[in-house]
Order: structure tokens, then C-alpha cells, then sequence
């Protein structure tokens, strides 16, 4: 979600009934020796709340100091660890989901951010490392959870694939719940594929003591998810009828309110950041592909809207 879920886009996603909302990934070196780009990077509006800021990286030092730093400038709801981030450069850095099998080193985190503010603290963590197939390596996580349950973090969000996995492929759902068992005193939350109200649905029929569902990629120009699967959710009664697609008058509403956000917020570089959204909001439309050519060339919210018209 990096270059993704900024200002602009969270208040998009609580607009529509995200519960919560997450911080691009903040570097705690560039907060421990150059904070004020990243400080930028995670400023937020009293509208995003609750927002949590969520950091990477590997020494419990820097941790501790982007801890003191976040707590004290930015003010947020929570703070969260990622130890479970696949992309190659973060891997190889040492960080995200390459934190998973060094236990000792996770823990040192762990009790750094935890040590040095107030705020509720979670961590994010893979289903495991080393196959696609998370069963073949369902250890990582569960001695990864049976290692650090100990620690006063209070939540855990558990993407459902492997590090192998990435982003593609099924998610080990029972592993998520086997997690949930082993801490049933911390909220556990499940992570990875729901893009849809019967995806979402069917998980929490399945897995009931898992505590909720984080969304990610599935919002990717349909930040009316949230709402649409709390409606199917929640629906009185045994039957559940499929919630219908929204019209694309309302989707032109939201992308407009989403480009107004984000050139407020950006200025100039608005016009850049905000193609990519505008793109997947239209897809799947008919003649999306002669829309998407015009949409990304718009200089303002005003040619947006001619355009939308």
C-alpha cells in the first residue's frame, strides 16, 4: 500500500465504514536520523481517526526512538510493527517478513515500541516462511505468536499467505484462527483476498473467533468495500442477498470527492498521485479503457469532472 494509503485515500475508506485506518510504511531509520520527511509522510486528519502509524525496519534502537518521535509529534491511535511485508528491497534490507524466524531480534522490537509510549500496539505478520504452501511452514507464525505472547501488544493482523506467496494465491485462513486460540486474550485479525462481501462473509461464517477482517489491495478503487460488507454482513436474517454494484454515479461522486482530497492535500503532484486511483476506479465499466485515457492526462479537479460529465 506504499504511495497508496495516504491522507487523501484514508479519509476515502473511512467515509465509507473502515473502522480503522493504517499509515503508509515509515521508516524508523529515516526517523531516527532525518525525521521530518517522514514525519510529513504520516501526518493525517482528525477525520482518518482511528489511525495507526505503522513502522519497519530492523534495529530495536531506531524503533524505540521513531516510537518517542511518532507518539510525541503525530499523535496517533495505535502503533503498529510490520513484520510482515514481503517486497524484495524490504526483505533484503532485513526487515518486514525477514523479522519473522529471528525471534530474539523480534522481541528486542517488540519491547522497544512498546517500552517508549502509551499508545495500543499491534504488529502485522505473514502465515509464514519458507514454501507457497503455508502448511509447509506453518511453524514461522505460530513460534513466532508463542514466542512473543508474552509482549504488551494488544493486536495482530495476520496476512493468510506465505512470504513466497506474496500476494497471489490462497490464504491459509486456519492458520489465522489457530492464532487466535493461542492469544484469545489479544484481537487477532485476518488479512489477505477479501475483495468482495461474500469473501468476507464466508470467512467470518467459518472462522467466528477471529476478531475482524483487514482490507487492503480489495480497496483499490472500491473503497465502498467496507461499506458494502458490513451491510452483507450485518443483514437481519438467514438470507443474505448480494449487494449490487454501486451505480456509477455514486463511484463518480467518490472520485471526485477523492481527487478534491488529494489536490488539497498535494497541491501540483495531486495530478499524478491521483491517476492511479481514478484507473481502478473505473474499471470493469463499460468503455473504461477510452475514460482511463482521458482521466490520466486531467491537470485539475475541475477537467475531472468535464471529463466524468
Amino acid at each position: 500500500m506504499a504511495g497508496i494509503t495516504d491522507s487523501a485515500f484514508r479519509q476515502i475508506c473511512r467515509e465509507n465504514s473502515a473502522d480503522v485506518t493504517y499509515s503508509e510504511m515509515a521508516s524508523v531509520s529515516a526517523l531516527f536520523y532525518k525525521p521530518q520527511k517522514t514525519l510529513e509522510l504520516v501526518r493525517f486528519n482528525k477525520k482518518e481517526r482511528p489511525y495507526v502509524v505503522q513502522l519497519f525496519g530492523n534495529k530495536p534502537e531506531h524503533f524505540a526512538v521513531a516510537t518517542k518521535i511518532i507518539s510525541k509529534e503525530v499523535k496517533p491511535d495505535g502503533i503498529d510493527i510490520n513484520f510482515g511485508c514481503p517486497a524484495k528491497k524490504v526483505f533484503k534490507h532485513g526487515s518486514g517478513c525477514a523479522l519473522m524466524p529471528q525471534i530474539e531480534l523480534a522481541r528486542e522490537i517488540i519491547s522497544a515500541v512498546c517500552g517508549n509510549t502509551t499508545l495500543p500496539v499491534s504488529i502485522k505478520i505473514r502465515a509464514g516462511i519458507g514454501g507457497k504452501d503455508a502448511s509447509q511452514c506453518v511453524s514461522t507464525a505460530i513460534k513466532f505468536i508463542k514466542k512473543t505472547k508474552d509482549l504488551p501488544y494488544s493486536a495482530v493482523m495476520v496476512h493468510g499467505r506465505t512470504y513466497e506467496g506474496g500476494f497471489s494465491g490462497p490464504v491459509d485462513w486456519e492458520i489465522i484462527s489457530q492464532i487466535k486460540k493461542i492469544i484469545p486474550e489479544k484481537i487477532v485479525l485476518g488479512n489477505g483476498g477479501i475483495t468482495t462481501p461474500e469473501n468476507a462473509l464466508e470467512v467470518l461464517q467459518k472462522y467466528p473467533n477471529i476478531d475482524g477482517l483487514g482490507i487492503a489491495r480489495g480497496a483499490w478503487g472500491k473503497p465502498y468495500l467496507f461499506e458494502q460488507i458490513k451491510k452483507y454482513v450485518h443483514t437481519i436474517g438467514a438470507v443474505h442477498e448480494p449487494p449490487l454494484p454501486p451505480v456509477f454515479s455514486k463511484i463518480k461522486k467518490i472520485m471526485l470527492t477523492h481527487a478534491k482530497l488529494i489536490f488539497a492535500d498535494k497541491s501540483e503532484m495531486g495530478k499524478f498521485e491521483i491517476r492511479k486511483h481514478l484507473a481502478w476506479y473505473i474499471k470493469g465499466f463499460p468503455g473504461a479503457s477510452e475514460l482511463r485515457q482521458k482521466l490520466v492526462r486531467a491537470e485539475s479537479v475541475k477537467e475531472i469532472k468535464e471529463i466524468l460529465r
